[in-house]
């Protein structure tokens, strides 16, 4: 038997990618709302009752809107939204973080997915807040680069529009005021006692993001060297299907001295890096906003909560 899926917003980019990576799934059957009742409450409400996962594709309050229409109790519900993120009664949907995280998510009815950029914030901080080698006051600072396909519809027009502007040829800065949708995540999944700093930087290419976090070793719990610091990280991962850190050096790591934003466009995968010095360590996560930091971590939820291979149509 079929699972049945509806994704109420299908229409945006995060609905809509997850639509086509289930185009070639024959163990799904998708639930399609017509074109004029996309608005209408009584039939997203129909569709969302009748689904076995509905995937909640909208803005927060639409979403926090469209939760409370489940009244029938089998119904599992993956939000796309920031909405659920930091809720308790909502399972965080970053399998790779624990077992615990991965079992919680098998068997919810609600997980809130991540955000791009949170996710590869708590990729990098989480696993070494655990190990206790980041204190939980310690005063973190990320750096981070997207394509526009993260800003929705509105900004991929705009882009890719024939009014393009100037400076949307050259890198933006925004979220000037520390105030981005994702840093309540950031703090509350990784422990910490206070908020990250936070620059976020949009650039005029498609998919794919690379989110930066630097360590003052003097300032560390104790004294841990580039090494320490892979080793850590890399047992943490160890067996993960989507999330790899990367060796130190090689060209498989940076073929050209240059560590690009795009690399996983269009994939699930996730990768992370430790660079820098016995002083200073850099550590990246590269993924793809649309992929491991959307729809495709979406999917991977579903695939879990469902008992199937987590990579089934994410490869």
């Amino acid at each position: 038997m079929s699972t049945k899926v509806f994704i109420d917003g299908k229409e945006g980019t995060t609905g809509l990618q997850i639509f086509e990576r289930f185009e070639k799934r024959s163990d799904l059957e998708i639930l399609l709302i017509d074109e004029e009742k996309r608005k209408d409450v009584n039939e997203r409400k129909r569709l969302i009752n009748e689904s076995d996962i509905t995937f909640l594709c909208l803005p927060d309050a639409a979403a926090i809107e469209a939760a409370a229409l489940t009244e029938n109790p089998s119904v599992r519900i993956i939000d796309a939204s920031t909405a659920h993120r930091t809720d308790p009664a909502w399972d965080y949907g970053f399998p790779e973080l624990s077992a615990e995280h991965r079992a919680n998510i098998a068997k919810s009815k609600r997980v809130a997915n991540p955000g791009c950029y949170a996710s590869g914030f708590i990729s990098i901080v989480y696993p070494l807040v655990k190990a206790g080698v980041l204190p939980e006051d310690y005063p973190l600072t990320a750096h981070a680069v997207s394509g526009y396909s993260g800003g929705g519809k509105k900004m991929i027009a705009a882009i890719e529009g024939e009014d393009k502007t100037f400076e949307m040829q050259s890198p933006r800065q925004y979220a000037l005021t520390q105030q981005h949708k994702h840093l309540p995540e950031m703090q509350k999944v990784c422990g910490l006692k206070y908020r990250p700093m936070f620059n976020p930087i949009v650039d005029d290419y498609y998919a794919g993001m690379v989110v930066s976090v630097p360590l003052v070793t003097r300032a560390l719990s104790k004294s841990y060297t580039p090494a320490d610091i892979h080793e850590i990280l890399s047992a943490h991962y160890e067996g993960q299907r989507f999330v790899k850190v990367m060796e130190p050096g090689g060209k498989e790591t940076l073929p050209d001295g240059f560590l690009a934003a795009n690399t996983l466009a269009g994939t699930n995968d996730m990768q992370l890096f430790v660079f820098g010095s016995d002083e200073q360590i850099l550590l990246c996560s590269r993924l793809d906003n649309l992929g491991k930091g959307a729809s495709g971590a979406a999917i991977q939820n579903m695939n879990i909560m469902l008992g199937l291979d987590e990579a089934t149509g994410l490869i």
